[in-house]
């Protein structure tokens, strides 16, 4: 039952198995809807964008102690199985996944693949699934409690890491129940709009990729740089970065894997100096790098407030809307909403909309929360930020699919009004 249900992970084209169907959708956990009736607003829709969960790293620090991510790191829990199928955008099967596939290019020291999720990624996701089902479920009675295809879309970048997130966080907040297969969408490398695709957009690439290479060499960086390479004796031709670094060190501190003792003097300068080159390298003063990045993800987001609003989607029972995504994905978005505090994303870390409506006067207003905590996003006069005020702070970045897709043909940089 084990091996089957690892192969339906990896593969993503048949569900775990359909006896998972037959938990019962009643919740006896469930509480009365006190907080919904003392509630000036009433709840319509929630989205959730979230990064995956703790993965083995994507690179290793070269020359310094090797960690061992050994397979068993990647046991999955009993209780984060799911019965899930992974499609493309219009129900078909999966995508080919060359970013995967370059994954399985190389193994780590220890005997697995880079960027894989972890037991204690898969446990992270299920733990943010609960939290959303103490807001959704339990304290105000939003959402069934079970599964339904009809209520909950979800979508994923086409990487296994984020696939089996999405599937733990959908396993934690239902509890496992649910009345029919879990379908994970995704899209191909090509027209990934959920990340910054630099490979599938030229003027992204034109724009962003000298940006790269241009920030290990920023002044401060480069002699920090310079200094951390000697103190760990990593050799002067090997190419490394803080963000390389980042990722091995915090891969290795979230598993309990052992570091370079060095290291510690010099972490609280590496997530800095990381988080300042991503600052580099998206350029958050500019609107049209940011635009490129997130634009068509957040029409998707707006589209989706729209259609809920004015009832005219055929998706408008849906209630939540699930999108498994990365660090890369978040950042850029903060930086758009305004509310990036110059610390990278944890693993498991969400940014959630929520669209409200006045009962009685029947305005609608979007409420943003990261980490849990509420945002008064700029531009906003409220947390409960108006529709119309939302929108318009936005309005510089959001890109729809066809302006995206034509933006991204030039092979010139374009002028921002």
């Amino acid at each position: 039952m084990r091996a089957a249900w690892i192969k339906a992970g990896v593969l993503g084209s048949v569900g775990i198995s359909s006896a998972l169907l037959s938990h019962k959708c009643s919740d006896p956990g469930r509480r009365g809807t006190l907080q919904e009736n003392r509630s000036r607003y009433e709840l319509r829709l929630v989205q959730v964008l979230f990064r995956h969960g703790a993965r083995t790293p994507l690179k290793s620090i070269p020359d310094v102690l090797e960690a061992q991510w050994i397979p068993g790191l990647l046991n999955a829990p009993v209780h984060t199985r799911m019965d899930y199928v992974v499609t493309d955008l219009n129900g078909g099967p999966r995508p080919p996944a060359p970013v995967e596939e370059s994954y399985r290019a190389r193994m780590l020291s220890g005997g697995t693949y880079p960027g894989q999720l972890t037991t204690v990624g898969m446990q992270q996701l299920y733990d943010l699934g609960m939290r959303l089902r103490k807001m959704y479920i339990q304290d105000l009675p939003f959402l069934s409690p079970c599964f339904r295809p009809t209520e909950v879309f979800v979508r994923s970048t086409n990487i296994i890491r984020t696939i089996e997130s999405a599937k733990c966080l959908v396993a934690g907040l239902f509890q496992q129940k649910q009345e029919a297969t879990v379908p994970i969408l995704t899209t191909t490398a090509e027209s990934e709009i959920f990340y910054p695709n630099f490979h599938g957009c030229k003027l992204l690439s034109i724009l962003g990729s000298p940006r790269w290479a241009e920030s290990s060499h920023l002044p401060d960086i480069a002699a920090d740089l310079k200094n951390i390479q000697s103190a760990l004796g990593i050799a002067p031709h090997q190419q490394v970065d803080f963000i390389q670094i980042r990722d091995d060190m915090v891969a290795r501190e979230t598993h309990g894997l052992p570091s370079p003792p060095v290291l510690a003097n010099w972490r609280e300068t590496v997530e800095r100096r990381a988080v300042e080159m991503m600052s580099y390298i998206y350029q958050p003063s500019k609107a049209e790098g940011l635009q490129l990045c997130v634009g068509p993800l957040l029409h998707i987001l707006i589209n989706n407030i729209d259609d809920k609003i004015q009832d005219t989607a055929s998706e408008n029972s849906r209630k939540l809307f699930l999108y498994s995504v990365h660090d890369t994905t978040l950042i850029p978005c903060l930086m758009v909403l305004g509310i990036f505090d110059m610390k990278w994303p944890p693993y498991a870390a969400d940014i959630t909309l929520e669209l409200h409506q006045d009962r009685i006067t029947k305005e609608a207003f979007v409420k943003v929360s990261y980490l849990g905590k509420d945002q008064l996003i700029p531009g906003c006069s409220d947390i409960y930020c108006p529709l119309k005020e939302f929108k318009e702070a936005l309005s510089t970045y959001t890109l729809t699919f066809d302006h995206y897709s034509s933006l991204c043909k030039q092979t010139e940089k374009m002028t921002v009004s």
